[in-house]
C-alpha cells in the first residue's frame, strides 16, 4: 500500500503511533483543519488520548496497531523509538508515508550519521567502539574531552559519557556497554551555538524549512529556544539549506529536525536528526504563519505545505515537573512582568497527571519585539532560575 500518493482531505483520519504531547500538538493542529485523529499509547488518559481517540496497548502490539490501522488513513509517529517490525508491518497492511526506513536509519546513531554524510554533509568526527583497546585508540586520536554514546535508546543527555581524561575509559565503556548495543565516540565539538532547523518534505516532494532555533540545554534537557538565532544570516541561510537537502536525500515525509553544532571558525555541524515535530520547533505554534504541527498534517497528507515565515520574534522556554506549581500561580493573576517587558507569553500544558522533577510537562512561547526583552521576561518571572 505503500505506492499510494492520495491526497488526504479534511474529514479523513490520522493514526499516530505514540501519545505524548506531540501527538497531542498534532491532533490539535490537524483538528482545526477538519482531520479526525486516534492514538496508540501504553498510558491510559495519555496527551493526544485526551483530545483524539486511543486504543491503550503497547507499542509492539500487533492486534492494537492492525486496529489502529483499521481506524486512520493514515499513520504517522510522534517519536522514533516506535517498534520497527510494527512500523514494518503496518506498511504492508496500510499507509504510513514516513515509512520504516527513516526509522531504521535514526534509531541508530551509526546509521544515521552514515546517510548524514551520503547527503554530502558534515558530521563531527566518529569512530565505531567495539572494545576498551579500541575506544583508547580512538581517544589518542580526538582527544579529550571527547563523547561516547550508545547508538540507541539515547535521549536527554541519556546513554552518553563525557569522556575527560584516560582513567575514565574501562568504567565508561563498560558502563555502556550494558546497554547491549554498539557505541560510538565522538570528537568533542566546540560550538559557539547548537541550531536546530526543522524541515517538511510532502509526500509530493515539496520540501520548505522553518527559520534556525537557537537552542540552550540545561542538564542535558533542551531549556531555551531562541528565534531568530543569534547567529549571521549567512549561517542561517547555511543551516536551512542543509536541513532542505538532509529532508531530500533521506525521502523524509513529514517533519525532519535537524539538530547542529555552529563553530564561528569550523563552520556547521549535523549532530542529531529526529524524524518528527521537535521541542525545538514549538516556537512556531505562535510565532510562524504554520506551525510544525499543522505542517507535518499537511506533508503526510499530501497537501501543499504551509508559509513558514516567522511572524514575531520568539524564546520558546519549557516547563519542566519543578516549573509547573510557580507557573499556574502565576497564571492566576496579572502578569506584571509581562506588561513591564512588553511581551505576550502563550503557556501550553501538554495534561501529563504527575509533575515529576525534570519531565517535560509544558512550555511557553514568549513572543516579542525582541528576544532580549524575552530573554529579560523569563528572567524577571523566577520560574526558571538555573
Amino acid at each position: 500500500m505503500q505506492d499510494r500518493k492520495t491526497t488526504l482531505l479534511p474529514g479523513s483520519t490520522i493514526g499516530i503511533l505514540g501519545g505524548g504531547q506531540l501527538g497531542r500538538m498534532m491532533a490539535q493542529a490537524g483538528n482545526a483543519m477538519g482531520y479526525r485523529f486516534v492514538a496508540l499509547d501504553p498510558t491510559p488518559d495519555a496527551p493526544c488520548g485526551q483530545v483524539a481517540e486511543q486504543i491503550v496497548a503497547a507499542y509492539d502490539d500487533r492486534d492494537a496497531a492492525r486496529e489502529l490501522a483499521r481506524r486512520a488513513d493514515v499513520i504517522t509517529y510522534e517519536f522514533e523509538n516506535v517498534d520497527a517490525g510494527v512500523a514494518a508491518m503496518l506498511m504492508d497492511e496500510s499507509y504510513v508515508p514516513q515509512g520504516s526506513k527513516l526509522l531504521y536509519t535514526t534509531q541508530h546513531r551509526l546509521r544515521e550519521k552514515r546517510a548524514i554524510e551520503a547527503a554530502g554533509v558534515r558530521v563531527a568526527p566518529y569512530r565505531q567502539i567495539g572494545s576498551v583497546e579500541e575506544l583508547r585508540s580512538a581517544v589518542d586520536e580526538f582527544g579529550t574531552p571527547c563523547v561516547l554514546k550508545t547508538a540507541t535508546g539515547g535521549y536527554d543527555g541519556k546513554g552518553q559519557w563525557v569522556i575527560r581524561s584516560e582513567s575514565e575509559l574501562t568504567e565508561a565503556y563498560e558502563t555502556l556497554a550494558k546497554a547491549g548495543t554498539e557505541l560510538v565516540l565522538e570528537k568533542f565539538i566546540r560550538f559557539d551555538k547548537e541550531l536546530s532547523v526543522i524541515a517538511a518534505r510532502s509526500t509530493t516532494g515539496e520540501v520548505k524549512t522553518f527559520p534556525a532555533a537557537e537552542n540552550i540545554h540545561v542538564d542535558n534537557i533542551l531549556h531555551l529556544s531562541i528565534v531568530p538565532a543569534r547567529i549571521p544570516d549567512e549561517v542561517q541561510r547555511e543551516a536551512e539549506q542543509l536541513a532542505a537537502r538532509i529532508a531530500e536525500g533521506l525521502g523524509v515525509a513529514g517533519l525532519i529536525a535537524v539538530e547542529l553544532f555552529w563553530s564561528e571558525q569550523d563552520g556547521l555541524y549535523v549532530n542529531e536528526l529526529a524524524p518528527r515535530p521537535h521541542n525545538s520547533g514549538h516556537y512556531t505554534m505562535e510565532a510562524c504563519r504554520t506551525s510544525q504541527f499543522e505542517q507535518h498534517v499537511r506533508a503526510i497528507c499530501g497537501l501543499p505545505l504551509g508559509d513558514t515565515s516567522l511572524l514575531t520574534p520568539v524564546v520558546m522556554v519549557n516547563v519542566l515537573g519543578e516549573h509547573v506549581a510557580p507557573l499556574l500561580e502565576r497564571m492566576a493573576q496579572p502578569d506584571e512582568a509581562a506588561a513591564k517587558h512588553g511581551v505576550a507569553p502563550k503557556v501550553h500544558l501538554y495534561g501529563k497527571k504527575d509533575a515529576v522533577k525534570k519531565r517535560k510537562m509544558g512550555h511557553v512561547n514568549v513572543l516579542a519585539e525582541n528576544t532580549d526583552k524575552a530573554l529579560n521576561y523569563i528572567e524577571d518571572t523566577n520560574i526558571w532560575k538555573v
